[in-house]
């Protein structure tokens, strides 16, 4: 069981997995009664795989009936491309491939259990479980294998499509109209935060490390004041409904999360003795830990520039905000995350030169942190189609890192 939740884990987790078991379906354009349980609704709507969605309707068109994403983005354009740039159309890619390539033969278990957060539908698994067996899928279709968290994933059950409310501006169709799948399901559940607790957060017996889940946003959230304040993740992560879910990889999202202060505000220093400068980065923005897994880390850095711009040698100093766990994922090594409100100060502290003209505070952010070390670590181990996959996700790693925050403050002479 520890294997399988590790395997779970080294595909960059997420994970939407779930079925519909007993709802009022939406037809032809009237709003069906929200549920009154939320829990309740998520329990039955997100289930591990989703079970195939079976034939469609004889009235539905081929567009209608398909599960690809390209087919919702002929009526839902901005949705689809929306959801391109995100990282949930990214959810299988080469990284986490390339590790499962293998895994579908020797292991189907540990297989299915990652494919229910990176590429949940039944129809993207070659193989689904009989009985105390696997065997192959009849129902499996090869170009969703690698889509990732497809737009059937959050939307599609039995080919019924499902949503948040009508926007208040917008009409309803008339009675009686023919429209597109048969209209949708209203639901509430699409803009409460639980509807991402599936994927965002491990069960208390899942895998953890120092008492602490490897994934534990939903209830950072809940434990936080945005909770309080009914402030969802749908607020931050999908604004106007947008389908980007921007995070920790988005110099945006990261400096809207993020404050940071930097005191004295004016320093000065005599040649020859200690500057003391307070960094403080506050989580003032992410409604959860900043950053909230383990793959990301933060680089707060400081350094002496001389008048010419050039840096001073041995002058650079930094602390470092993120979880750091050993790459077989045995250990916690440090756990630097800062808390919704909360800070995390850093005192740069330096024998000053008397060139000393600037002092250079950067936040480097490395949203792969994790596997800018695991994927070097592997790869001597594979060969074939996974070493090629494992290679292509090292160099989308190794080109994610981004500046979130530079400021240069001049330095002045004590007494000049």
């Amino acid at each position: 069981m520890q294997r399988r939740y590790r395997w779970r884990i080294l595909g960059l987790i997420g994970g939407i997995a779930l079925t519909i078991l007993a709802l009022r379906w939406y037809h032809q354009g009237l709003s069906a009664a929200a549920p009154q349980d939320i829990t309740a609704f998520l329990q039955q709507y997100w289930r591990l795989p989703i079970p195939p969605q079976g034939k469609p309707p004889q009235h539905f068109s081929l567009t209608e009936a398909s599960l690809h994403p390209q087919d919702c983005g002929l009526c839902h354009p901005q949705q689809y491309q929306d959801w391109q740039q995100s990282q949930h159309s990214r959810s299988m890619g080469p990284g986490v491939y390339g590790q499962m390539l293998a895994m579908e033969q020797s292991d189907p278990a540990s297989y299915t259990v990652c494919t229910t957060c990176h590429a949940p539908l039944s129809e993207q698994l070659p193989r689904l479980k009989q009985g105390d067996t696997y065997s192959p899928n009849a129902t499996f279709d090869a170009r969703l294998r690698q889509a990732g968290l497809v737009c059937a994933a959050c939307h599609v059950r039995q080919h019924q499509r499902f949503g948040p409310p009508r926007r208040p501006e917008s009409r309803p169709p008339p009675v009686g109209a023919v429209l597109p799948h048969d209209g949708f399901t209203e639901t509430v559940a699409f803009q409460r935060a639980e509807f991402c607790k599936s994927c965002h957060q491990f069960k208390p017996d899942d895998f953890a490390l120092n008492g602490k889940l490897i994934e534990n946003t939903y209830v950072e959230w809940l434990q936080s004041p945005y909770a309080q304040e009914g402030v969802q993740c749908q607020h931050c992560h999908m604004p106007e409904r947008r389908h980007l879910w921007r995070g920790i990889h988005d110099p945006d999202m990261v400096r809207q999360a993020m404050t940071v202060t930097i005191t004295p505000e004016h320093p000065s220093y005599t040649p020859g003795s200690l500057m003391p400068v307070v960094i403080t980065v506050t989580n003032s923005g992410a409604g959860h830990y900043f950053p909230t897994y383990v793959t990301p880390k933060i680089f707060v850095q400081a350094h002496l520039l001389d008048s010419q711009g050039e840096t001073l040698a041995g002058s650079m100093q930094e602390t470092v905000i993120g979880r750091e766990v050993t790459l077989d994922l045995s250990q916690e090594e440090y756990d630097t995350r800062i808390p919704p409100k909360a800070s995390h100060a850093f005192t740069y502290s330096q024998a000053m030169p008397a060139t000393a003209a600037t002092l250079r505070v950067r936040v480097v952010v490395h949203p792969d942190h994790f596997y800018e070390r695991f994927f070097p670590a592997v790869l001597p181990d594979h060969s074939g189609p996974e070493r090629a996959h494992l290679e292509a996700a090292l160099r989308v790693t190794a080109a994610s890192p981004f500046t979130a925050f530079e400021r240069d403050i001049a330095l002045q002479r004590a007494g000049e």
